[in-house]
């Protein structure tokens, strides 16, 4: 967030009125302009490539679409849909402003289409600072906005991962077979490369999380969250609404799975799946790559695995709950881009 606030903040022009054209901040925004349909067409050519030349698992999961409990279809898509809505609350409990509701919602939509392109939540960055900022909003207050909204999503999502493993791994069950799971995925891999990267990483990490400590972005970020904390009212609806989230998500995880035949899950089951999700999505949003493509679905299908759901069934489940909480809203994400320029 300091390369993007403090770009942001240097520059100016009337392309943006008050905010800027070569501002970092505000070039996401350009390039969805410049790039939706081409992304578009790249994106369909390549997922017809992947199904000409993937693997069986890959055709396996196209092949078994057919025999799909289709009845959970439009539960997953009012949960994909209310993701967005809960984003855009917590967006005007960050920011101590009564937004209009349906275009938060619609900047929201083109937010998660900008994080397609974008790794590390930066283009939702752009695009919700860029909305606060037609809003009415100062470009500094926007920023540490969007810069609370994102530091408030930790411990939100913390406290809903505790209360859902709490709930649903009462014996332990979940974690157990979670932690017993990665446990062996450990064992596969060779001691000495995991040594000799530990050596190199952790003094890098260690170094950058010092620099990172005494930023701005940080010092911007704790001042930001202070002041939330002084709202108390839009402090838990802030947490609140960033929890909802997730959590609507990982009950979109939970109804894809049981919308799959193979999975031999039940209704019953609906917690350990969330707790699954939780898990693996964590996982895969710690590594930098826009959206967490790839690494997410692989996280999805291992976290499934730890549950005892074969590789098959499972990779149905992820690709069907990306099909629609994932892809499906990058269309109406480009078009609403138009709405939030104007």
């Amino acid at each position: 967030m300091e390369t993007i606030t403090a770009g942001a903040t240097r520059a100016a022009s009337a392309k943006f009125p008050g905010l800027g054209a070569g501002a970092p901040l505000f070039s996401i925004l350009q390039r969805i302009r410049r790039t939706r349909w081409v992304g578009l067409g790249v994106l369909l050519a390549g997922l017809a490539a992947v199904l000409l030349t993937a693997g069986d698992p890959l055709r396996q999961a196209v092949s078994a679409l057919g025999h799909m409990r289709w009845e959970f279809l439009p539960a997953l898509v009012l949960l994909s849909l209310l993701h967005y809505v809960f984003a855009a609350v917590a967006l005007r409990g960050a920011a101590g402003r009564r937004l209009p509701l349906l275009p938060t919602t619609l900047a929201q939509f083109t937010a998660s289409a900008a994080n397609r392109i974008t790794p590390s939540g930066l283009g939702a960055a752009a695009v919700n600072t860029r909305y606060l900022v037609c809003r009415g909003l100062p470009l500094p207050r926007a920023a540490g906005a969007v810069t609370v909204l994102q530091v408030a999503g930790v411990p939100a999502d913390l406290l809903l991962m505790s209360a859902v493993l709490g709930v649903s791994g009462g014996n332990g069950r979940t974690l157990h077979a979670l932690g017993a799971h990665a446990a062996r995925v450990a064992e596969l891999v060779p001691p000495l490369p995991l040594l000799i990267a530990g050596g190199v990483l952790l003094p890098a990490a260690a170094l950058w999380g010092r620099r990172l400590v005494r930023s701005a972005a940080v010092r911007r970020a704790v001042t930001g969250f202070t002041g939330l904390c002084r709202r108390p009212r839009d402090l838990v609806i802030t947490l609140t609404a960033s929890a909802g989230t997730t959590f609507v998500l990982g009950v979109a995880f939970a109804l894809s799975v049981l919308a799959v035949p193979g999975t031999f899950v039940s209704p019953a089951d609906i917690l350990p799946l969330v707790a699954a999700y939780l898990v693996g999505a964590a996982a895969g949003s710690a590594i930098p790559l826009p959206g967490g493509i790839g690494s997410t679905e692989a996280l999805l299908v291992a976290a499934l695995a730890a549950l005892g759901i074969a590789a098959g069934p499972a990779l149905h489940a992820v690709l069907l709950f990306r099909a629609i909480t994932f892809w499906a809203p990058v269309p109406l994400g480009l078009l609403s881009y138009r709405t939030l320029r104007r």
